[in-house]
């Protein structure tokens, strides 16, 4: 029997890759080529290319792997969690796991900007942001930011947009009391730094907020209610007086709380922010999870973030859609209100069916008993003679103890399983929460009680559980009251509510998602499996490092190997989306210079190609930008670079480039861009969103940038999750290593030798690690390289077999394009009146979701196919193109009406298609089923075209009743 007979018959190289062998020959064919390399040295600058086999492994067989990660996941222990400090142990119900989380008919759908195939996502957001508004006695809340120290940070900006007139213009302060989350402390110093602004980290009983507004210092405060300590405090009095003298309030707090306690909104606090991961969503080392922010509608215009609105579509149904566009990043550039370009979709969601599952009443119930464990506690803990801080509290206590003993009961805490929170000053802290029981408190009262005679019982404590919270502090109004919230209490009802919304969303489990610069690849059941595993899931981020050996591993084998493909020399996986990759990449270079006294190097060059993130994210670390131009093929133009750069010599920090360019090109002057910024003293950033073009072919490490960030969520399979998450780690040289974000709790404010933390978690959404960890073990170099080139080759497919329909805009030096391209499509609306708007919904009626529409280049096209799709789907989304180009054709020559054809009027809907009063002069079959692949499977979308300017004008960023609607 020969050796090849007896290899394992799970590998997976070929079940990523989509082109079987007999395929990839086949396109080689079409573009002239005979081989796989023969195209990467007629795309790939030979200057550049990668002359060595990455430093990977052998790959590893599925099987194989899932057994291997399962070892390095027992590494880490198991713990009860009494820590908090913002993370809390929760119970995901089943149902909400099995079909939201573990679910790819939600996790592969894409960012919901084509808004008619992604109606039951954007409900879903709809509910959270609902539920966040109610509970926090808010008008508007939006869709969801990265994780609660980040929103207060996004807040702290709000505070200094919305009160940028009058006395509180030129203020630059901003307070923080000393009793939030020391976490959210480091990252709102860490944002705070660059952009001027002083942090005032004080006990709220020192703030003084001045009697005028003219002579008050601070534009704005923040508070924690309840305190990380668990007190909560009446604010209502120093909100007031800071609305007097013009300063905002902003309220970190805790939505399981708010079902029991009077609501910011109640306080007159102008904007709450906090987390959701207790409604339903794993600790998973500290993410990721869903954070929110609310504020009252007035400020809509200032609120970071996505906003799902409410408008009406092309027949006045409701539709749902993105709201306040002209808001994001690629319009308003460095005056964009954030950086923020995503969500955390997936998570919000599950936050979201977590309320609709357990209603109002079910989690003020859970409230009722976190709270009655923990007044069981402070009643036990007292009778032990224990000294516990004051009442009221929700869920937390903080026992005074000495420096000496109280690490001592915490060791004796962790050998009965439990984790506590420890202060500085030895004081330890317990907080309780959904998953607490009965047996869980006994435990704690026997380990407090060494030393201190026999320990109480919870059943001897019952009716210590029964207190309310005093009349000033509890809760006297209803929320969840939409019908949403109400409806679905069983599991059949919830269940067929879930699988309704997913049937209103296109994902990869449909269809192809060519979008460009956003790498839609299979994200594999292999790589997925692990995530919801305890071993991963159930991990406080601020768990002992002895209990995380298996995360510690992960981490380090994940680091190198990214150093690896990229050419660097460390790697931070501490940034928990593309955007704040760029910023953490551009707060190193910061560091780096302050390091050396340059401090006033604030100039960051970016060229007009480049992501809209980039300009927002470089105003965000406190630079100042200036554009390079282009040349007419796309290209950076070195000569208007080699002028800028000299023009600002002195003060130049940092080049901002995409590689390959988000034109679809490999550039051949990249090394001398580069040595041209070098030469005047500033470092390059390479923005790695367009990574799944070079890995294992080249390596930014090697040809001139100084960083790079990477989106695991793109090139390394974390999967798109509707919008989010994301992880963006970023990779450096060795120089800037030094430099890299630190764990927030162990912030130093010594900004010359280290910036702070960018993420409340030492390594950001950790629990969606073993995504791209399993992906490069199952790949291994070989894997790697040949994914590369087949993306590559997808896409110079597409381009050619399209090149005669669509102006193909760039190209490379030999004609080739990288692993996206542009198609023009700016002809057509001259020639018939057609936008690009209306190609992209009209690829709906095909089943396809729309590619990039208006980036870089508006009205054009960015196709990106990566290397997961096979030829056959290829073909099937090139001959809808096709096909498009055709109906096109026939308004331009006048067969076709220009202002009533299939294009204007996409999509169209099983519910318009089937009216008795068709009136349109082109066929039902036209309409709906345009392509023969139709017949066998159908996607319809839930609604017609929908009327954005109406959903602007008319701004319904809740659950509104279908009844406020019938009128219309």
């Amino acid at each position: 029997m020969s050796h090849e007979r007896l290899r394992p018959s799970d590998s997976f190289i070929h079940r990523h890759i989509g082109p079987s062998p007999d395929d990839i020959a086949k396109m080689l064919a079409t573009l002239g080529l005979a081989s796989l390399d023969e195209l990467t040295d007629s795309t790939v600058p030979a200057n550049i290319r990668l002359d060595q086999r990455l430093d990977l492994g052998a790959p590893r067989t599925e099987h194989a792997m899932l057994a291997e990660l399962r070892e390095t996941a027992r590494k880490n222990r198991v713990l009860r969690s009494f820590i908090g400090q913002g993370y809390y142990d929760t119970i995901t119900p089943p149902v909400i796991l099995r079909n939201i989380l573990e679910n790819p008919g939600w996790y592969t759908q894409y960012t919901p900007y084509q808004a008619e195939i992604a109606q039951g996502r954007l409900e879903a957001l709809l509910n959270f942001q609902t539920m966040v508004a109610d509970l926090c006695g808010m008008t508007l809340a939006n869709a969801s930011l990265l994780d609660e120290g980040t929103a207060a940070a996004e807040a702290m900006t709000m505070c200094q947009r919305i009160g940028g007139r009058g006395a509180s213009a030129e203020r630059k302060k901003f307070f923080v009391a000393d009793d939030c989350h020391p976490q959210t402390i480091a990252i709102v110093e860490t944002r705070a730094e660059p952009l001027g602004i002083e942090v005032v980290v004080g006990h709220v009983g020192s703030l003084v907020l001045g009697d005028t507004a003219e002579k008050a210092e601070y534009f704005g405060v923040l508070l924690s209610y309840p305190a990380t300590d668990g007190r909560i405090e009446d604010y209502h009095a120093l909100i007031q007086h800071a609305h007097k003298v013009e300063t905002r309030v902003v309220v970190a707090t805790d939505l399981l709380a708010l079902t029991l306690l009077k609501t910011p909104g109640e306080l007159g606090a102008d904007i709450a922010i906090g987390s959701s991961q207790r409604f339903g969503v794993p600790l998973g080392f500290g993410g990721p999870h869903a954070a929110f922010l609310a504020t009252d509608a007035q400020h809509s215009r200032h609120i970071p973030g996505r906003i799902i609105g409410q408008s009406k579509d092309a027949n006045g149904k409701p539709a749902m859609r993105l709201a306040l566009q002209t808001r994001e990043q690629h319009i308003r550039r460095d005056r964009a209100t954030s950086n923020i370009c995503t969500a955390q979709v997936l998570l919000a969601v599950t936050a979201s069916m977590y309320a609709v599952y357990h209603g109002p009443e079910g989690l003020k119930r859970i409230a009722e008993r976190v709270r009655g464990y923990a007044l069981v506690l402070d009643a036990g803990l007292k009778k032990l003679g224990f000294d516990l801080g004051s009442e009221p509290f929700f869920d937390t206590l903080r026992i005074k103890t000495s420096a000496a003993d109280g690490p001592k009961i915490a060791a004796r805490a962790e050998a009965a399983g439990m984790n506590l929170r420890i202060y500085p000053d030895g004081n330890l802290g317990i907080s309780v929460d959904e998953t607490t029981s009965e047996s869980d408190v006994d435990a704690l009262f026997a380990v407090f009680a060494e030393g201190r005679g026999a320990a109480p019982k919870v059943s001897e404590l019952f009716e210590a559980a029964s207190g309310d919270l005093p009349p000033g502090f509890a809760r006297n109004t209803a929320f969840l009251t939409h019908p949403v919230f109400h409806a679905y209490k069983s599991e059949t009802d919830l269940l067929r509510y879930m699988h309704k919304l997913e049937s209103r969303d296109l994902s990869l489990t449909s269809s192809m998602i060519a979008l460009g610069s956003c790498t839609m690849k299979l994200n594999a059941t292999s790589e997925m499996i692990p995530i919801t595993w305890p071993e991963f899931g159930r991990i406080h981020p601020y768990a002992p490092a002895s209990q995380t050996e298996g995360y510690a591993k992960l981490f380090a084998d994940l680091e190198g190997w990214l150093a690896q493909i990229t050419g660097f020399a460390a790697t931070s996986l501490q940034p928990n989306a593309g955007a704040q990759g760029e910023y953490a990449g551009l707060l190193t270079i910061r560091a780096y210079h302050l390091s050396r006294g340059d401090k006033h190097r604030d100039v960051c060059l970016i060229p007009t190609s480049a992501h809209g993130t980039n300009p927002a994210s470089a105003a965000l670390a406190g630079m100042r930008v200036f554009t390079v131009a282009c040349d007419d093929k796309g290209n950076v133009d070195v000569s208007d670079l080699r002028a800028k750069a000299s023009q600002h010599k002195a003060e130049l920090a940092a080049l901002m480039i995409t590689y390959p360019s988000t034109h679809g090109v490999f550039e051949e002057s990249i090394r001398e861009i580069c040595e041209i910024v070098h030469h005047h003293g500033g470092q390059v950033y390479m923005d790695g969103a367009n990574m799944n073009a070079q890995v294992g072919l080249c390596r930014p490490g090697d040809f001139g940038p100084d960083v790079c960030h990477l989106n695991l969520h793109k090139t390394f399979c974390i999967p798109h999750g509707g919008g989010g998450p994301g992880m963006g780690p970023i990779c450096v040289a060795k120089h800037l290593a030094p430099f890299l974000p630190v764990d927030p709790l162990k912030y130093k404010t010594d900004q010359k030798k280290q910036m702070g933390p960018v993420n409340a978690a030492a390594h950001g959404s950790a629990s969606i690690l073993p995504i791209p960890y399993v992906y490069i073990a199952l790949m291994g170099a070989e894997g790697l390289k040949k994914a590369t080139q087949c993306a590559i080759l997808n896409a110079n497919y597409m381009a050619k077999r399209l090149e005669g329909a669509y102006e193909i805009l760039y190209r490379g030096k030999n004609g080739r394009v990288a692993h996206e391209f542009i198609a023009d499509c700016r002809q057509f609306k001259k020639s018939a009146g057609i936008e690009v708007e209306d190609i992209a919904k009209r690829l709906i009626d095909y089943g396809f979701h729309a590619p990039t529409m208006s980036f870089p280049v508006p009205g054009t096209l960015m196709i990106e196919p990566t290397e997961s799709e096979p030829l056959a789907e290829l073909d099937r989304f090139c001959e809808a193109m096709l096909a498009i180009r055709e109906e096109i054709r026939l308004i331009e020559d006048g067969k076709m009406d220009r202002a009533d054809n299939p294009l204007k009027n996409a999509p169209h809907t099983a519910d318009v298609l089937t009216r008795d009063d068709w009136t349109h002069p082109y066929s039902r079959q036209v309409a709906g089923y345009p392509a023969p692949w139709l017949r066998d499977y159908k996607f319809w979308p839930a609604v017609s075209r929908v009327d954005n300017a109406y959903g602007d004008r008319n701004l319904v960023c809740t659950c509104p009743p279908i009844e406020a609607y019938a009128a219309e």
